[in-house]
C-alpha cells in the first residue's frame, strides 16, 4: 500500500535488536526502533521492567565465545561476565554504533497489525508517557526475545508457603530463614539452588528428568573454548565429550541425580558444577518430580515426600509475542516455523529475530542471523539474484536446521538448532547475498 511509510519497525534493544539495528544504520535502511526499558540491554538490565534476571547470573559461556567478533569486551572483564558487565557491553556497543538515536524508549508496542497482503507493510500502535500512537511501516522486525513469558507448572493441589517463578527471583535474601525447594534443575535451576543453600535453612532440588552437567573450566580453560580447532562427527565428539564429562564431572548419579534419558547434545548440557559439589556435601538433596501439593507438604512422585517454606519454580520461559496474532507468525506446536527460524515462509515484510539457540551460538551467531535478513531486505529492494533465490527457497518446506539431531521434545527445544549446520546456512546465504561465492 502506498501510504505505507518506508521505513521498518524494530521491535527491541537487548543484544538481537542491537545487532539488528546495528546492520540495518550500516545499510542505509530506514527504521525505527521500540524498547520498553529505558535503555538498551534487554534482560541483561536487571531493573528492565520485564527484567527475568538475578544478582548473581553469569553468562554460561565464555566472553570470547559470547561476544560480537568486531566488539570484543574488555580485556578486564571476567571470563563469566556478570548480568552487570553485560549490561555496560551492550549500552557500550549501542554507543559506539550511535544506535540510540534510532529508538524510542519507554515505549510499550501493543499491537502490529498488517496492512493488506504480504509485502503491503504494518500498523504498529505503541504506548509511551505521553500517550497511545500509531504509525505504518514497510516492515517488521520483531526481537523482543525468548525469555521474559513465565513457563508455570500447574501443580495439583494447593501450596500454603510462597510460590514462586525464578523470574521473581531477584537475591538470595528472599531465601533467608526458608526451607526451600527448586523445581527445575536448568541452569538458572542450579543457580538459584546454589544461592539458597547458602542463605535458606535447606534446599531440595526436584528433577523431572537427568541433566548432563558441564564444568565452566577444563584443564585450567572455560570449557567452550576447547575442542574447535577439530571437527569431529557427532558419534565420536559425543564419546570424547563424555570421557572429559566423566574425568572432570565424575557420575552425578551417585549424588542422586537421575541419569539422563537422551543422548549427550540433545537437550542444553547444565553449565555448573557447584551444584554437584554442594550435593556430594550434602548440602543439597535431590528430589523426585512433584507429585502433588498440600499445605506446606510437598509430594513426590517416588512416594517421599517434605515440608518446604517456599517452592520456586525453574521451570523456563514461553515464546510470546502478545502485540501479533500468532497465526501470523506461522506458529507450528511450540513455535513459530520460518525458514532459518527467523524468515517467514511467504511473507518479506516480517522477521522475527533471535529465536534461536544452540550450544555456542553466541551472540555473533545471532549477528549473523540479523545480517543476512538485512541483505535480503536490501536485495530484494534491487532485485539482486540471491535475494529472488532465498525467496524462493523460504516459500519451498524446509526443515529446522537441526543437522540430524534429535533433541528431546519440550518447548525450549522447539527452536534450537545444531550450531555448524545453522552457522553454515546462515553463512553461506550471506555469502550469495553480498554477492561472493558460497
Amino acid at each position: 500500500m502506498e501510504s505505507a511509510q518506508k521505513r521498518l519497525a524494530l521491535i527491541g534493544a537487548g543484544p538481537m535488536g542491537l545487532a539488528a539495528a546495528k546492520l540495518l544504520a550500516e545499510h542505509g535502511l530506514a527504521f525505527q526502533g521500540f524498547e520498553l526499558n529505558s535503555g538498551v540491554g534487554g534482560l541483561w538490565d536487571i531493573d528492565a521492567p520485564r527484567s527475568t534476571m538475578y544478582d548473581t547470573a553469569h553468562l554460561i559461556s565464555s566472553k570470547t565465545m559470547t561476544e560480537f567478533t568486531d566488539f570484543p569486551m574488555r580485556a578486564e572483564v571476567a571470563e563469566y561476565p556478570s548480568h552487570r558487565e553485560m549490561k555496560r557491553y551492550f549500552r557500550d556497543f549501542a554507543a559506539h554504533y550511535d544506535l540510540e538515536r534510532h529508538y524510542h524508549f519507554g515505549a510499550e508496542v501493543l499491537s502490529c497489525v498488517p496492512l493488506g497482503g504480504p509485502g503491503d507493510g504494518w500498523r504498529v500502535t505503541w504506548r509511551d508517557a505521553q500517550g497511545e500512537h500509531a504509525e505504518d511501516f514497510a516492515g517488521l522486525l520483531i526481537a523482543n526475545g525468548t525469555l521474559s513469558t513465565p513457563n508455570m507448572p500447574d501443580f495439583k493441589g494447593s501450596f500454603s508457603g510462597e510460590l514462586i517463578h525464578s523470574s521473581q527471583y531477584k537475591h538470595a535474601g528472599q531465601f533467608d530463614g526458608k526451607r526451600v525447594l527448586v523445581v527445575g534443575a536448568g541452569n538458572s535451576g542450579c543457580d538459584i539452588a546454589v544461592d539458597a543453600i547458602h542463605h535458606g535453612v535447606s534446599c531440595d532440588l526436584s528433577m523431572r528428568r537427568g541433566y548432563y552437567f558441564v564444568p565452566k573450566y577444563v584443564f585450567g580453560k572455560p570449557a567452550d573454548t576447547l575442542g574447535g580447532a577439530v571437527k569431529l562427527p557427532m558419534g565420536l565428539k559425543r564419546i570424547v565429550d563424555g570421557m572429559i564429562l566423566k574425568w572432570f564431572v565424575g557420575d552425578p548419579q551417585k549424588y542422586g541425580f537421575p541419569k539422563p534419558d537422551y543422548k549427550l547434545y540433545e537437550s542444553h548440557p547444565v553449565v555448573n558444577s557447584l551444584v554437584l559439589h554442594h550435593a556430594g556435601h550434602g548440602d543439597l538433596k535431590v528430589r523426585a518430580d512433584i507429585d502433588h501439593l498440600d499445605g506446606q507438604t510437598v509430594h513426590f512422585k517416588d512416594g517421599t515426600s517434605a515440608d518446604y517454606d517456599l517452592i520456586l519454580a525453574a521451570t523456563g520461559y514461553k515464546l510470546d509475542y502478545p502485540f501479533i496474532d500468532a497465526a501470523l507468525l506461522n506458529w507450528q506446536g511450540d513455535a513459530p516455523h520460518l525458514y532459518l527460524n527467523c524468515m517467514h515462509p511467504t511473507r518479506d515484510d516480517l522477521f522475527v529475530l533471535g529465536m534461536v539457540e544452540a550450544s555456542g551460538l553466541g551472540w555473533q551467531g545471532r549477528h549473523e542471523q540479523a545480517e543476512m535478513v538485512v541483505r535480503y531486505i536490501e536485495g530484494l529492494k534491487t532485485g539482486a539474484p540471491a535475494a529472488l533465490e532465498l525467496q524462493k527457497t523460504k516459500a519451498e518446506s524446509f526443515d529446522r536446521a537441526t543437522g540430524g539431531m534429535n533433541y528431546i521434545k519440550l518447548p525450549r527445544m522447539a527452536y534450537y538448532v545444531d550450531k555448524t549446520t545453522y552457522r553454515k546456512a546462515v553463512t553461506g546465504w550471506i555469502g550469495r547475498l553480498a554477492g561472493g561465492k558460497s
